[in-house]
């Protein structure tokens, strides 16, 4: 009776740590939490002072209140009353969004215009050799016509 041996924990893990697609994931995390700064600078340091232009200079300080008197306190805590804090929502969707922006017009999009002439090389590159090898095909077809006819002509000769 052979009992098939199974790999071990460590092996598995080691296995697991070896694929591609986990470098390349640790690799996007940290790029990604770096993006996340620069992000974080530009709407601190150019978002909200526009914003605060017209208004508050903080997203944050923008509310609503649901149940009136609403009164939070320095540190953020409610001490009375239903506020909405709307202030904090737009400030984190103006961060989605310009990361967004950032990742597609810097990153995205010049790569799939490198990859769409990359394809498009090759196909021009296999295009040509189609051409090549489709020329060579018909040269070959002529040349044994050219021997059959030869051959057909010196038949007739003896």
């Amino acid at each position: 009776m052979s009992a098939k041996k199974e790999p071990s924990v460590w092996q598995g893990f080691k296995a697991f740590l070896m694929r591609g697609n986990v470098v390349d994931l640790a690799v996007a995390v940290v790029i990604g939490t770096a993006f996340t700064n620069i992000v974080n600078s530009i709407v601190k340091g150019i978002i909200n002072p526009v914003v605060g232009a017209i208004g508050t200079q903080s997203l944050d300080n923008y509310s609503s209140c649901l149940k009136d008197p609403c009164r939070v306190s320095a540190d953020g805590t409610v001490k009375s009353g239903v506020p909405i804090m709307w202030g904090s929502v737009l400030g984190a969707t103006l961060s989605f969004v310009i990361t967004a922006a950032v990742v597609y017009f810097l990153m995205v999009l010049p790569m799939s215009k490198y990859l769409a002439r990359q394809a498009a090389r090759k196909a021009a590159r296999e295009g040509t050799k189609e051409v090549v090898e489709v020329t060579e095909l018909e040269v070959l077809k002529e040349i044994r016509d050219a021997l059959l006819a030869q051959r057909g002509a010196g038949h007739g000769e003896r």
